[in-house]
């Protein structure tokens, strides 16, 4: 069946509940025990994640039920059909699993695999950053813009990395060079934070070597209506080598060799 074209105005509201409703299980969650469903070396997946998922699909299947999902808890539907939900139930997982109230709801719409709708919920401060194709990025109504910063040593960048022993070789010694010269390195665990971070000027850069499309599918489209750039290139396994930034630092902070 063709998928008939969706009014990114009633996305964009459907989105927004579904990533309120995720928030606030979270945040009902907050202090109960958790009960893990996996835990890896590097990190661990818990039910509630499952949960949260399931609740944003079906608020979101109840508006647009020809929409299929791809999420990070598990994908339904054609994920190669021309509009498709991509989901991050919880982002930062280990964050909340610890007590560290630095997560969030991510939530994009995708045309033809490009980004048309953002919104990105953080239930522990009340915040959430918004979005759509051609329109500014908002948080909680009000127009943001990414830093004028362009001096890196006036500025704060934050890194991600994966910790496998080739993204530890790669990524450590660019850690080191950028942080002799920035004013701070921050490493937070919220790849969706860390992107409307830089969309709202809090954050300068954010480069990651290793990331999931879900992780990233929101905050690209927040940052770049933010006035800033977004830029990407294939890694393995269907992962993405990605650098966020205001316009003014990708290459002064010379990532290129560290996302090849």
């Amino acid at each position: 069946m063709t998928q008939k074209s969706v009014s990114l105005k009633s996305a964009l509201s459907v989105a927004i509940k579904a990533a309120r409703a995720a928030g606030k299980v979270m945040r009902d969650n907050w202090h109960q025990p958790k009960r893990v469903n996996s835990a890896e070396a590097h990190d661990i997946k818990l039910e509630l994640d499952v949960r949260c998922q399931a609740l944003i699909e079906k608020i979101l299947a109840a508006a647009f039920p020809q929409i299929p999902v791809l999420g990070e808890e598990g994908s339904t539907g054609d994920i190669t059909a021309k509009y498709r939900w991509v989901i991050d139930p919880i982002d930062g997982t280990v964050n909340y699993f610890f007590g560290m109230p630095h997560a969030a709801v991510s939530i994009a719409l995708q045309h033809r695999a490009e980004s048309v709708v953002g919104v990105i919920y953080d239930p522990f401060t009340d915040e959430i950053w918004t979005t759509t194709k051609g329109q500014p990025t908002r948080l909680n109504g009000k127009i943001v813009h990414v830093s004028k910063r362009s001096k890196l040593e006036e500025c704060v960048i934050a890194m991600g990395f994966s910790k496998s022993q080739d993204n530890l070789e790669k990524s450590l010694p660019h850690l080191v060079r950028i942080a002799r010269r920035a004013k701070k390195i921050r490493i937070m665990g919220s790849a969706a934070l860390e992107l409307v971070y830089v969309a709202s000027g809090r954050l300068d850069a954010y480069v990651e070597r290793t990331i999931n499309l879900w992780d990233v599918a929101a905050g690209s489209l927040l940052v770049e209506n933010a006035g800033g750039e977004f830029y990407a290139v294939p890694g393995p396994h269907g992962t993405l080598r990605m650098c966020a930034d205001n316009g003014k630092l990708r290459k002064k902070l010379q990532v290129g060799s560290l996302l090849k």
